[in-house]
């Protein structure tokens, strides 16, 4: 039986529902249909890892408490975090394996998840 390749329009023999002539293409094909959502996830994954590296370094003790500022000229991006931790007292911490809670005064408390 005799195809075209869905990727370069080469004729191709082999299974009836063979759709590439070769691996390459197969990839390639695949590769310009998931474009959009992995860069969409390759975007979110970059900022979550600059958001982590700046908390890590700026809370060396386990425990920092540091000003908005601060935070901002590492350019932290506060919309995005892994999850949302409440305590019984209503403190809510935004976390990686590091995490953070707003105070007053512009202030954030640093910590590191166990």
């Amino acid at each position: 039986m005799k195809n075209n390749c869905l990727e370069c329009g080469e004729p191709f023999q082999g299974r009836i529902d063979k759709k590439f002539c070769a691996d390459y293409c197969r990839n390639s094909f695949n590769n310009k249909v998931n474009k959009e959502s992995k860069n969409l996830l390759r975007n979110i994954n970059n900022r979550l890892r600059k958001n982590h590296r700046l908390l890590s370094a700026l809370n060396t003790t386990g425990k920092t408490k540091v000003t908005r500022t601060k935070l901002l000229d590492g350019n932290f991006d506060f919309n995005f975090f892994t999850s949302i931790y409440t305590t019984k007292t209503g403190n809510t911490y935004y976390i990686y394996d590091q995490g953070y809670l707003a105070l007053e005064n512009d202030y954030y408390l640093l910590i590191k998840k166990d």
